[in-house]
């Protein structure tokens, strides 16, 4: 692969949370093949330098951060590396997302704390400390990735559903704060995918019934390649098999 020189994404700068493997890693790869320089961040350290490392093999412009999205001082270094390395953000998206699926008499307070940590106060501190930087610029864009969790609920997910519920809203309140300074919010509502997240966790699961990452993905570049005059506040994107929701 070779980054697009036509793209409306070239030379731009994207940083991608929960970047080294699954739906963040095939983000990171997009990204780059539109023409973009990536900032790989991930907790897992061998993840992200693996991903960049591949990455920058391919020819790509990318660095890697070992980051704990809920730690405030970690963000601000990270994002502050990324500025040394390729100057101002263009592009957040915020990715990293955990969960527990338990009964809730069973779920442990520290793990609620945990999930809506990462999926919930991650994206709102990285959105905090990149906003700054983008009414300088004039414009940018911020993704978060949220899913049909958001949509819908099932059991033994509570958590999960409160921070993907929460994460939609906060989308949607950005997207209407920050739409007066050119800066475009987009929530994407993913459907199952063929990723660690489902499969580890659930191996008997049915993969004929999720979407590579690498679809969400191409829909996210579709997204960001959009005109300066267009935004999208929200999309859905499912798998042809998953007929659960809508």
């Amino acid at each position: 692969m070779t980054p697009n020189n036509s793209s409306p994404l070239q030379n731009k700068t994207a940083l991608v949370t929960g970047g080294g493997r699954g739906l963040g890693k095939a983000l990171c790869e997009a990204l780059c093949t539109a023409g973009a320089h990536v900032v790989v961040c991930d907790v897992r350290a061998d993840s992200s330098e693996q991903t960049s490392f591949e990455l920058n093999k391919k020819g790509y412009q990318t660095i890697h951060c070992t980051v704990d999205v809920t730690d405030d001082e970690q963000v601000l270094a990270c994002l502050q590396c990324a500025r040394e390395r390729f100057g101002a953000l263009d592009i957040l998206i915020n990715n990293a997302g955990v969960d527990y699926t338990l009964p809730i008499d069973e779920l442990e307070v520290e793990q609620w704390d945990h999930v809506l940590a990462v999926n919930l106060r991650g994206p709102f501190l990285f959105s905090k400390h990149v906003v700054g930087q983008m009414k300088l610029l004039g414009g940018g864009h911020i993704i978060n990735i949220t899913s049909t969790a958001a949509k819908r609920a099932w059991p033994n997910a509570s958590v999960y559903h409160a921070s993907k519920w929460g994460l939609l809203g906060f989308s949607h309140a950005l997207h209407a704060e920050l739409r007066p300074h050119g800066i475009k919010v987009t929530a994407v509502v993913a459907g199952g995918m063929r990723t660690p997240f489902l499969l580890d966790r659930f191996p008997d699961i049915d993969v004929s019934t999720l979407q590579p990452p690498e679809s969400v993905a191409a829909a996210v570049v579709n997204v960001l390649s959009l005109p300066e005059g267009t935004v999208v506040p929200e999309i859905t994107v499912l798998p042809m098999g998953e007929t659960s929701w809508p």
